[in-house]
């Protein structure tokens, strides 16, 4: 049966003939913008007249959008749209009842059908054109409030309905509400090369998403080369799987200024691999290898050359990760006074990988984990200086108007992370200077067997506080590996095993550990009274393919009290599966001699090395006015090759060194 409204578009039932029970109100929804002009978003609708009924065993095909003031869908029964478009559930101005399918589909359970059951209130059922997106083998059927490219706001892609009170123009929104409690539902795109700005925005949404390597159920996207987006006094709070709060991607520009954002986790489909998957097709819980938990990032940052700042806001997830850039090559990421936060005890600060640029001006970081996680890229933490934020305003194109950086105070960066700060697991550096405090639970800078890099400049106040007393270790990774699965959609499961290597590590007849190497990992601390240990327990000889790795550590006008050696690492479980991810990274050292984990030690001008227990070192180098010494009531012994050795400034040494305390 087909009938066409005197009010609106048309609609079919199929799978058996019928007679219409009930009479069906139909309408355009209203137009979300006025040409050239602001107006309200929710502009008064004509009142729908009836209810929608589909029973079970019925597909109702809706070719147009369409009002009512109740609908009722039986177990069993569907509404369709034709090819081309999608179809959203709006009531009472929130989107609703959208539900995803099964991820074991085929298809990514990506398909969106509008779920059984009865709704009241204002009904609006809209068929849009379809914003079928992309990534890797899958198609994403992208819905959203607000589609936004080029010329402006598109009406045929975009879900008016959803958008509750403000006002709403082609080149930007202001005091608008968007709610959704279904899922996959995105809030704001922007494409195409558009501009926009989201002024003081509301955006809450309930319910699972499906992936955040392209948004898929994000509150806000920007995408697309030369395609800028803002959001000031944004209060975005999300809850659900990947359920994410502003996406960046494919050399966009995206702005978020005195902002909150927060991202609690949803519920994983039951169908999902327990031990998670590594396919980031599919991967919607962080992978348990970097000893967290957790299925939402607040943010991710994504594609070729795309930029992301957040300035004077509040970034935060539950679990996971606050600021992420993931699968995106030289990007940048900044954050200028912002709090980055976990709040769910577990996660970390930042994601770096691609060789992106992270730079973080006056920012406080609380977060359960670690306030980095570094696979390869340039970070920076330092002090909001006004030349410091007027650089990056000028270079990153962030459009503060002269009273917007006045406006912005000061402030030095405070770092708490509740294991570490730095974890690496690709080469990279990190620098932080200025009155930048790093406080960790435990130990401040964790190198799994790469060419990691730190400097330190306590000129301005810097400090570095471990709190398990271990500034450095250099380690072989202990992170499992991904395992190739077939007869699933997704290529590998994260269920393999790190088993703890035993007996003693062969000597490699190639690796040098007395000498500077390329590949070494190293740490630069300038005007800083450190206290703590560094240790270098890299096994090598061949095993995990790593002949061996050094150490290299330089001080320059500062003090360091501890024991810096190579080492034997432990963990307290030979084996770590998913069961036992929290001990990832979890190690003890015990202080051993140099197999083919060199450490090399330069003590330059007006520094002095406190030796507080047996040390290992291969190469140890004294300035003229560098001393090593002992506590107090105590002195310290240097043996090189086994022959007792006098410590004298301005002297080098190298070989198999030991420093003992007595």
């Amino acid at each position: 049966m087909t009938l066409t409204s005197r009010t609106g578009p048309e609609f079919t039932y199929r799978a058996r003939p019928r007679a219409l029970l009930v009479a069906v109100a139909a309408a355009m929804a209203p137009t979300l913008v006025a040409p050239a002009s602001a107006h309200a978003a929710t502009k008064a609708r004509k009142k729908a007249a009836a209810c929608i009924e589909v029973s079970s065993g019925e597909t109702l095909e809706l070719t147009g959008t369409t009002t009512a003031s109740c609908l009722t869908i039986e177990e069993g029964g569907a509404i369709t749209v034709p090819d081309g478009y999608s179809l959203s559930l709006t009531v009472n101005g929130v989107e609703t009842g959208s539900e995803l399918a099964e991820l074991t589909d085929g298809n990514g359970g990506v398909a969106t059908a509008i779920a059984a059951g009865t709704y009241t209130g204002t009904i609006v059922l809209t068929v849009a054109e379809a914003n079928d997106l992309t990534y890797s083998t899958l198609t994403f059927p992208f819905r959203q409030a607000i589609y936004v490219d080029a010329d402006g706001v598109d009406e045929s892609r975009s879900v008016p309905s959803d958008v509750l009170g403000g006002t709403v123009t082609d080149s930007g929104a202001s005091g608008i509400t968007l709610t959704s409690n279904g899922e996959a539902f995105n809030g704001v795109y922007v494409t195409g090369g558009g501009s926009y700005t989201l002024t003081d925005p509301t955006i809450a949404f309930d319910g699972n998403g499906r992936c955040d390597f392209i948004g898929y159920g994000a509150s806000v996207v920007g995408t697309g080369s030369g395609t800028t987006l803002v959001l000031d006094g944004a209060n975005i709070s999300n809850v659900g799987v990947v359920r994410t709060a502003v996406i960046a991607d494919a050399g966009a520009k995206v702005i978020v200024k005195n902002s909150t954002l927060h991202c609690a986790d949803g519920v994983v489909p039951d169908e999902y691999p327990s031990a998670g998957t590594g396919d980031t097709r599919y991967m919607i819980t962080v992978p348990w290898m970097l000893g967290l938990s957790g299925n939402v990032r607040a943010t991710n940052l994504l594609g070729a050359s795309t930029k992301a700042s957040y300035i004077n806001s509040s970034i935060s997830s539950e679990k996971w990760g606050a600021l992420s850039v993931d699968g995106g090559s030289y990007c940048t990421l900044t954050a200028i006074n912002s709090t980055i936060a976990n709040t769910g005890g577990q996660g970390y600060g930042s994601y770096a990988i691609g060789n992106v640029t992270e730079h973080f001006l006056g920012c406080t970081f609380d977060v359960g984990d670690y306030a980095l996680i570094h696979w390869g890229a340039s970070a920076h933490y330092g002090d909001s200086t006004a030349d410091a934020v007027a650089d990056l305003n000028d270079s990153l194109e962030l459009g503060l108007t002269s009273a917007e950086l006045s406006a912005l105070p000061e402030k030095s960066t405070t770092i708490d992370a509740g294991r570490f700060m730095v974890l690496w697991y690709a080469a990279g550096s990190v620098t932080i200077d200025g009155g930048t405090k790093v406080s960790t639970g435990e130990t401040a800078f964790m190198c799994k067997a790469v060419a990691g890099t730190v400097t330190v400049d306590g000129s301005d106040g810097a400090t570095v506080d471990a709190g398990n007393g271990v500034i450095f270790q250099l380690m072989d990774t202990d992170r499992p590996s991904s395992v190739t699965v077939s007869g699933q959609p997704w290529s590998s499961e994260t269920i393999g095993t790190y088993t703890e290597p035993t007996g003693s590590p062969s000597k490699s007849s190639s690796w040098v550990t007395t000498s500077p190497q390329s590949t070494d990992a190293k740490g630069t601390f300038t005007d800083i009274d450190l206290t703590g240990d560094f240790y270098n327990s890299v096994r090598g000889g061949g095993n995990a393919s790593l002949q061996g790795q050094n150490l290299s550590l330089s001080f320059t006008r500062s003090t360091v009290e501890g024991v810096i050696s190579a080492s034997t690492a432990k963990h307290s479980v030979s084996t770590i599966t998913k069961d036992e991810y929290r001990e990832i990274s979890e190690v003890s050292n015990t202080t051993s001699p140099v197999v083919n984990n060199g450490v090399l030690v330069t003590l330059g001008t007006g520094s002095t090395w406190t030796v507080t227990g047996t040390s290992y070192l291969s190469g140890l180098t004294l300035a003229s006015d560098a001393t090593v010494a002992a506590p107090s009531g105590k002195t310290v012994t240097l043996k090189v090759d086994g022959t007792t050795t006098e410590l004298e400034a301005g002297s080098s040494y190298t070989g198999v060194l030991t420093l003992t305390v007595a």
